[in-house]
């Protein structure tokens, strides 16, 4: 069998960690796949997956070759590409992460654009709310909120977001709004654990950036569910400018020291492909930009 044919059913097979799921994803049938990667540990005299009746995943080999062979056919798809001219249409399989909410609100729509506009491409979202390895998972885009440790990773900026705190009209009637944030420890506060910044909270002051910890009576692990909390008045919440900005537009809100909000969060693509990205993921690049640039820059006239 043709290598670079093996190879792609590996990779198909090792992503979806399946052999159905895998034959699915090429339009194989399931034995074809077994016999393609049968052939392939033959070939190379190791075993790449471990089988049961309830999952496969790479051996440690075979997580190794996982990553040679994603970067050889992506090498061959843009040697294609080269071949073919830069105005190639987009086609293939396309793997995409952001967080939960973003994906929602931005990322989805775009893709639904993109699917729409390029009827050869497939994709599949990853929404989480934790920094996901894009060669590690196997993912060709990734929308980054916050600064970007130094990587081989090539980021795009779109625009950037703001930390706020935030409660609803009725809570802050009640109890009255914090004049500093020392004096968040006197009120009802409502943390989530997405990101992985639940109780420290950071502030710019004229001294400096402080820190403050705080005392929540809610603690939630996504931020849709403090926003909810937040909406229905039980406390007051930290959330990206973002999540909140439909709330703030329709009154449900409200920002609340603003004069210590700390430096804006930049918002970039990643994607793990060198100087000539194959086609499919410069298409969806060049999509992505375009519509968060406007959707983040329209965002902002509802968080001032």
């Amino acid at each position: 069998m043709n290598r670079l044919h093996l190879m792609t059913v590996f990779v198909a097979v090792a992503e979806e960690e399946g052999f159905a799921a895998g034959a699915r994803r090429l339009h194989m049938s399931p034995p074809a796949v077994t016999r393609a990667v049968a052939a392939l540990e033959e070939r190379l005299g190791v075993k790449l997956l471990n089988r049961t009746t309830r999952y496969v995943r790479t051996t440690e080999a075979g997580q190794r070759y996982l990553e040679d062979a994603r970067r050889v056919l992506a090498e061959a798809d843009a040697a294609d590409e080269a071949a073919a001219g830069v105005n190639a249409e987009p086609r293939g399989h396309l793997t995409v992460t952001a967080p939960v909410l973003f994906g929602r609100m931005f990322v989805m729509p775009g893709i639904i654009e993109y699917l729409e506009r390029y009827p050869g491409t497939e994709v599949s979202a990853l929404f989480l709310d934790r920094i996901v390895n894009l060669l590690e998972e196997g993912m060709d885009v990734g929308v980054r909120i916050g600064e970007l440790p130094d990587s081989s990773m090539r980021a795009l900026r779109v625009g950037s977001v703001r930390l706020l705190l935030c409660a609803s009209p009725e809570y802050l009637q009640r109890h009255g709004p914090p004049g500093k944030p020392q004096d968040l420890l006197e009120h009802s506060m409502i943390a989530s654990s997405a990101g992985g910044n639940a109780i420290d909270w950071r502030f710019a002051t004229p001294s400096g950036i402080s820190t403050l910890r705080i005392r929540p009576r809610l603690t939630v692990t996504t931020n849709d569910a403090a926003l909810e909390a937040a909406r229905r008045g039980f406390g007051i919440t930290r959330l990206l400018s973002y999540q909140i900005a439909p709330q703030l537009a329709a009154g449900e809100l409200k920002v609340i020291l603003k004069e210590y909000e700390p430096a804006p969060w930049p918002v970039h693509i990643v994607h793990r492909e060198g100087r000539y990205a194959s086609a499919k993921v410069r298409a969806f690049i060049d999509l992505m930009a375009k519509r968060l640039r406007a959707e983040l820059a329209y965002d902002k006239k509802f968080c001032v």
